[in-house]
């Protein structure tokens, strides 16, 4: 038997001028187990958390605690008795208190001040138990607010776009301390982010939300290499789209054919591929590779620019055939001129084929 889910998020619905910013959405949450909710800016990541807390209140469905209902539309427990810890991108910090006052304002009557030092320890803290939160730096800051969520011990912790405002340097160190503090109190994480990487850094589970509905759920490893549609694929990474129309069950492109059962003649279809995916040959006085069952029939194309970015460098070609712009990523340093003919090939086991209609949807 599967284990209760700490939280539960039961066909949720939220609506604002007549439209549903959270339409139909259903998500769990399990002990030990970061999930992350990531979308674009505005698909309802952020009121489906505040609905989580408590914070706002769904039109209809249910929240769950343990198995047990805390709100529907019949009652509505309030945030402050859901034991939940809340973590905003504001830390939210109160500037006239202490950073031990702020911790222990967490327990609210739950613990004893040592514990609210016991858990600045923990974060590395306890040197600035009385120092005020405008002396602090912002991984400072962050970690106190960390502190003061987990002071109580809370078995759900929800946490929205709470690295944002840290620097780029200072950020993933930050993130991968809170993920092994949070993984070592075993609670069950939402954490709401719009930053791919940032997610599959942090989850154990991705919820992809568009345009207030989650459209995939998996594993980071699964929904990365098994996008439902192109937009998907390309919320995650660039991506190259070749277009084609189906036919007899295949549809030819200048890359060879692709095999599109089950989709009828004249179909669209978009072959999409990233660009480490494409693989690059030098131009043989005209020729280039020979196909292969794994790369396809090679196309021609010309630069039209690269950039050396660190550790890899961005090719654009325009291709012969139809003047579309691909973009090839190729490890280290290739800094072919621009107008150089070079051929392009295609990694057949990492494209994917969607109709084009319901890539679009």
């Amino acid at each position: 038997m599967l284990p209760t889910p700490s939280l539960e998020l039961v066909d949720i619905v939220r609506s604002f001028g007549g439209r549903n910013v959270v339409d139909h959405v259903s998500i769990s949450l399990q002990a030990g187990q970061v999930t992350c909710l990531l979308g674009p800016s505005g698909c309802g990541k952020s009121t489906t958390l505040r609905i989580a807390a408590g914070v706002d209140r769904q039109d209809s469905g249910q929240v769950r605690v343990d198995g047990q209902t805390i709100s529907d539309r019949d009652h509505h427990i309030p945030p402050e008795q859901r034991s939940i810890g809340l973590m905003f991108q504001d830390f939210a910090l109160f500037p006239h208190l202490t950073v031990l006052q702020n911790v222990a304002f967490g327990l609210k009557g739950r613990g004893r001040p040592d514990d609210a030092l016991g858990q600045l320890a923990r974060m590395g803290l306890a040197h600035l138990a009385s120092a005020y939160p405008h002396t602090l730096s912002g991984g400072e800051q962050q970690r106190v607010a960390l502190a003061r969520a987990l002071a109580p011990k809370p078995r759900i912790m929800l946490m929205d776009e709470p690295f944002s405002g840290l620097d780029n340097r200072l950020r993933d160190g930050i993130r991968d301390e809170t993920l092994a503090i949070l993984k070592d109190e075993n609670a069950a994480v939402l954490l709401v982010t719009h930053e791919p990487e940032e997610a599959m850094r942090m989850a154990d589970n991705i919820a992809l939300m568009r345009e207030g509905q989650i459209i995939q759920q998996g594993a980071p490893y699964n929904i990365y290499n098994a996008p439902c549609d192109r937009l998907a694929a390309g919320f995650f990474s660039d991506i190259n789209v070749i277009d084609g129309r189906v036919q007899n069950m295949q549809t030819q492109t200048p890359f060879g054919h692709f095999l599109t059962p089950g989709l009828p003649d004249g179909a669209a279809v978009e072959i999409v591929i990233r660009p480490q995916h494409l693989k690059i040959d030098f131009d043989r006085a005209g020729k280039g590779p020979l196909p292969t069952p794994q790369d396809g029939v090679p196309a021609c194309g010309h630069v039209q620019r690269a950039r050396f970015l660190g550790g890899h460098s961005l090719v654009d070609l325009a291709m012969e055939h139809d003047g579309a712009i691909l973009r090839a990523s190729v490890p280290g340093v290739f800094m072919p001129a621009a107008g150089t003919r070079l051929w392009l090939s295609l990694r057949r086991d990492r494209c994917f084929v969607f109709q084009k209609n319901r890539a679009a949807a």
